[in-house]
Order: C-alpha cells, then sequence, then structure tokens
C-alpha cells in the first residue's frame, strides 16, 4: 500500500500504541515570554556530546517561535501532572499562570515537581514531513527521582498504579479483568447473563498476565491499555484490577462484540460489572475516561483525560 493511501487516523492510532512519557516543551519569544506546548515525540539521542530531540509539528501556533529560539527546555511531567499536560495541550490564553515554575540557568522555564528536565541550546533543525525535528545540546539537567507520567492509545497511566494496587490487595484473591474494545464495541461472555473477561494474577506483570489470557480467549491481537477500575468486591471477597484494552479486526473465538446500544440493554452478573461497562460507553461518547477506586457499592473517579499529547 501506497503511503498517500494510509487512513491518516488510523496510522496515528497505530503510532499511538507505542507507550511513551510526557513532556512540556518550553521556550521564551522574542520579548522575553515563556511559551511552551506539551509533546511526547521526544526521545535522547547521544550521550557524548549530549543531545535530544523533540517534534514539533508545523501547524503549531509555536512553531515560528520555537523553531527560531536559540534554547528550549524539556519538562519531563510526573505521574501526578496530567493537568499540566492538558493544560499546554489546550489553547488557554496564560498557560503559565496555572503552573508552578522558574527560569532555568540559561533562562528557559523549568517546571516544579517534574521527573526531570533538561535545558538545551539549539543544535539543529530538521525538516522531517509535517512536523521538523527539534534537536537540542543538553547544557543542564536535574533528575528528581519522581515517577514519570506514562502516554498510550490515547490515555494517561502512572506506569506504577497497577503494581501498588496488586501490592494492596492483601487477604484476598486478585482478579483481573478487561473492557476489550473493538471499534467501539464491548467484548462480553455469556448467553442471558453477560460478564467481562477476566483472570486471576500469575507472576508480578498483571497487564502481560490479562494480555495473554484475552489472546487465548479470542484468538485476536490484544493490546492493554490504561488502568480502568480498581475495587473490592465484598459480595465475593476478591480485589478486581480492570483494565481499558483493544482488539484486533477478527470474529473472537469465543464470547462477542457488542455494539453500545446492545450492551447498554444487556443484562450482567452482577452490578459492578454494569456499572463498569455503562460508565465505559458514557464516556466513550464524550472522549474522556477515568479510573474507579473503590468497592463494589461506591468509590471515586479520577479523570483521565483522553487527549492527544502530541504537538
Amino acid at each position: 500500500m501506497r503511503v498517500e493511501e494510509f487512513d491518516p487516523r488510523a496510522l496515528r492510532d497505530a503510532f499511538g500504541a507505542f507507550a511513551t512519557g510526557v513532556t512540556v516543551v518550553t521556550a521564551n519569544d522574542a520579548a522575553g515570554r515563556p511559551i511552551g506546548f506539551t509533546a511526547n515525540s521526544f526521545t535522547s539521542v547521544s550521550l557524548d556530546p549530549p543531545l535530544l530531540l523533540v517534534c514539533l509539528a508545523r501547524t503549531s501556533l509555536n512553531y515560528a517561535t520555537m523553531t527560531g529560539a536559540r534554547r528550549f527546555a524539556v519538562n519531563i511531567l510526573s505521574e501526578t501532572q496530567k493537568d499540566v499536560s492538558n493544560t499546554f495541550a489546550r489553547p488557554v490564553e496564560d498557560r503559565f499562570a496555572a503552573v508552578d515554575w522558574r527560569k532555568g540557568p540559561n533562562g528557559c522555564p523549568i517546571f516544579s515537581q517534574v521527573a526531570a528536565w533538561f535545558e538545551c541550546a539549539m543544535q539543529d533543525l530538521i525538516e522531517a514531513g509535517d512536523h521538523v525535528i527539534m534537536i537540542g545540546r543538553v547544557t543542564a539537567f536535574e533528575n528528581s527521582g519522581l515517577n514519570g507520567l506514562g502516554y498510550a492509545r490515547g490515555g494517561y497511566f502512572t506506569p506504577r498504579l497497577a503494581g501498588k494496587a496488586v501490592s494492596a490487595a492483601v487477604g484476598g484473591e486478585i482478579r483481573l479483568g478487561a473492557v476489550l474494545e473493538q471499534h467501539g464495541s464491548v467484548y462480553l461472555l455469556g448467553e442471558e447473563t453477560l460478564s467481562i473477561p477476566s483472570c486471576t494474577v500469575e507472576g508480578d506483570d498483571p497487564a502481560r498476565t490479562l494480555a495473554a489470557h484475552l489472546q487465548q480467549l479470542t484468538g485476536l491481537t490484544v493490546t492493554i491499555g490504561f488502568l480502568y477500575s480498581v475495587y473490592e468486591d465484598k459480595s465475593d471477597a476478591r480485589q478486581h484490577i480492570v483494565y481499558h484494552a483493544l482488539a484486533g479486526d477478527g470474529v473472537p473465538r469465543e464470547g462477542r462484540f457488542f455494539g453500545p446500544d446492545a450492551a447498554a440493554a444487556a443484562k450482567f452478573k452482577n452490578p459492578a460489572t454494569a456499572d463498569i461497562v455503562n460508565r465505559f460507553l458514557s464516556e466513550s461518547t464524550i472522549g474522556n475516561f477515568g479510573m474507579y477506586f473503590g468497592d463494589e457499592t461506591g468509590g471515586t473517579v479520577h479523570p483521565i483525560a483522553k487527549k492527544d499529547a502530541r504537538s
């Protein structure tokens, strides 16, 4: 297939399967005012000399200023800074009023409580299709030791969250479950009474255990996404950890995919499963997802804004 025949949205979604960190790239304009944008297209390049790169879309409002800057900084956001990512991904009038920041050794804006930051001199600009690659030579940096904020499949995740959930589930069996999605439809098991797929924890990597189970069950390619729900169900004395997951094309060996209307009208094995599926259907319509923590009767939903972190 020729490149020009690719569906841009499908290609972008495929690129989004690669889990990344989230950064905010900052600089100063000609008048000395701070500017910045959210980006996950960041990587280290070289230790000697110390180089890194970040990609900037030609359509970015910051394009002319950023590519004309002599220096810039990369702030790697920590796992508590989803709001900072969202602020710098939106057309907010004064983004810097919403964050705690200071000037770095060479004057670039540096945020507080980030996982790490790098201040750079602009080394090179490389034209690359609809983006430009900014290569920076690191002139100063700091590593706080905080965990970084993760991003994959259009949603944020915190790398240690699932591990903490497993560690906290003492005294009861842990069940892993999935809201497995295929083009907007939800995978369910059963005939008259339905349930989401689940399995017990094996080893210290719950996401890998769940992916293997789902692929064996469906015969489809499965990608585990963000953590969707963590709750204790006193009715079965179990801890439940539920992920969002995506299934590749095809018909599953067992179970079937239900469209939104059919899933909303379905009868479920228990109220907790009904709540999970109905919340997912509701959140899908607006493109914003949340992470539930609590028990089978009540808890708290922490927003996970489904924003594209790319510049």
